[in-house]
């Protein structure tokens, strides 16, 4: 995939439109990923005994990585990802944008 846990990336498409957050979890075999603060999810829990008590819990629910681009610090917006080798032949992401290796 060409975003990782940790990325800064913006949404492209959706109710949460033009909002940044940080990738949490990668989910590659479904093309999945969970971004923090996007696609707030609401779920009702049953209290479970004294030591677990019940409540309205919000999390982060996961959206398809097509509707994500990486966010590049440089240009300020959402760029495209490319790949290219180092001389030593390691495979890196380079920003399409400005050409700055995003792989430190």
């Amino acid at each position: 995939m060409y975003v990782k846990s940790g990325d800064k990336v913006v949404v492209i498409s959706g109710k949460n439109i033009n909002k940044i957050g940080t990738v949490m979890r990668v989910f590659p075999k479904e093309n999945r990923v969970i971004v923090e603060g996007i696609n707030m999810l609401t779920k009702h829990k049953k209290a479970a005994g004294p030591s677990q008590p019940g409540g309205i819990l919000k999390y982060e629910g996961p959206i398809n990585a097509s509707k994500v681009m990486y966010y590049c610090e440089k240009d300020k917006t959402g760029v495209r990802v490319g790949y290219s080798f180092l001389a030593d032949g390691k495979k890196v992401r380079v920003c399409k944008k400005c050409g700055e290796v995003l792989d430190k």
